[in-house]
């Protein structure tokens, strides 16, 4: 898989993007969240700053990349 961003500044309309990654992944990944002081939440709606969720049977954090699209990832799919 490629993923690839946009320059900071390119109007393109925000979406949102799910990742469904192994647990393995999920705690790297949110291990360099943390590391790199990237702001996350629990929650889509952003009221809970600093935290993962255990929805579905998982876990996972929801996050924006540099352009503002929201970015999740879960360790399980939505049921």
């Amino acid at each position: 898989m490629l993923l690839q961003f946009a320059e900071p500044g390119v109007e393109i309309q925000m979406n949102h993007y799910a990742f469904l990654v192994d647990d393995d992944t999920f705690d790297r990944a949110y291990a360099r969240l943390r590391d790199h002081g990237i702001v996350h939440w629990a929650d889509p709606q952003m009221r809970r700053p600093g935290e993962t969720n255990t929805e579905h049977g998982g876990r996972g954090v929801y996050f924006k990349d540099p352009a503002g699209h929201g970015l999740e990832l879960i360790t399980r799919p939505y049921l």
